[in-house]
């Protein structure tokens, strides 16, 4: 266990952030937490509980990727012979057996850089938006292109690519699988249960912000480290320009070039069929993740919720590419409500 180390990072996660590390500390090894500016006591109860304490440079912009970063150069000062990290969000708890079974699963698989389980939503009952989440986190068993913010990395391979982009506000880790995979090494995701997340996305608002966020992302990571037309993003780029310009676009044309050219009842005939395209398209998402939702209802709404975010993704690719031309950094956009207040730690 001590040539294991934890990470974690957050911001103002509050009691998220305490099940996280109490699901880690006291194991044997040591634990890093990296704080992003909280101002509700995050820092100062992560201290208190027994980790050892990052703060972030405010003069900086602020990631998940420079959090991770400085949290592994710490680590390392601390305990260099760490051969295994594992890094994890603070709305996250490591679930009980996770951290050995990914460790025997690196240790036997030597060309490995990564490997990740399921990670699951703490609280889908709670609202639409984080049974959707959990279908999200549900992806195939294997090896992998790319992992989450929660998973196991060796440090060798780590620090053979320079960890991650700190340029990066979201998207961080498919780029650092990128060169990861890029040198050799593999990425996996095996069928063991990893994390409960805390999304807390309780409103429409919240959901919105977090697909723009993640237009912005997509949008930042494709346009910078994409490898072509197949490269990162790059398929999601499209994918959100197509339906939310060009199908618009499409339906109007269609209707007024039938219109001119057939009459009004075949030109409301072409804009219909153009119309049931997105609907259509909705049913398609929704069939190709019900075997991993629990209900059919849950399955509709991941497809109308992933089509609907085209429109989102399309306003983060945007203010991507407003920043880039004003030679503004790249941003973070936040979307969730304010954690339950800490409260004082026992000592």
């Amino acid at each position: 266990m001590s040539e294991i180390g934890v990470i974690a990072i957050g911001r103002n996660e509050g009691e998220r952030l305490r099940r996280c590390l109490a699901s880690v500390l006291g194991r044997g090894h040591a634990v890093v937490y990296v704080d992003s500016n909280s101002s509700d006591g995050s820092a100062e109860a992560a201290q208190a509980l027994g980790a050892q304490v990052v703060s972030l440079e405010l003069s900086i912009p602020f990631s998940a990727a420079r959090a991770r970063n400085d949290g592994f150069e710490h680590l390392m000062r601390l305990a260099p012979d760490t051969r295994y990290v594992l890094f994890v969000d603070g709305d996250c708890e490591v679930v009980d057996g996770w951290i050995e079974r990914a460790c025997d699963e690196l240790s036997r698989r030597p060309d490995a850089a990564a490997v990740c389980g399921r990670r699951r939503e703490r609280f889908p009952e709670q609202s639409i938006y984080n049974r959707v989440a959990d279908v999200e986190w549900n992806t195939p068993i294997g090896e992998v292109n790319s992992c989450g913010g929660d998973a196991m990395l060796r440090a060798e391979a780590f620090r053979s690519v320079g960890g991650y982009d700190p340029s990066v506000v979201a998207g961080e880790e498919p780029e650092l699988c990128q060169r990861l995979r890029e040198k050799g090494w593999k990425v996996l995701r095996i069928d063991a249960e990893m994390t409960l997340h805390d999304s807390a996305i309780l409103h429409f608002g919240q959901w919105w912000r977090r697909a723009v966020r993640g237009g912005y992302g997509a949008a930042d990571v494709s346009r910078r480290f994409g490898r072509g037309r197949d490269g990162l993003f790059a398929r999601q780029v499209r994918s959100a320009r197509g339906w939310g310009v060009g199908w618009p676009a499409a339906l109007v044309i269609g209707t007024i070039a039938g219109m001119a050219l057939f009459g009004a009842t075949i030109g409301t005939i072409v804009g219909l069929l153009i119309a049931l395209a997105m609907p259509l398209q909705m049913a398609r998402t929704a069939m190709k993740v019900r075997a991993r939702t629990d209900n059919a209802t849950t399955a509709l709404a991941y497809g109308f919720l992933t089509m609907l975010g085209k429109w989102a993704n399309l306003v983060g690719q945007f203010r991507c590419w407003r920043d880039r031309s004003a030679g503004r950094n790249t941003r973070l956009i936040e979307y969730k409500l304010p954690a339950p207040a800490l409260k004082p730690v026992s000592r």
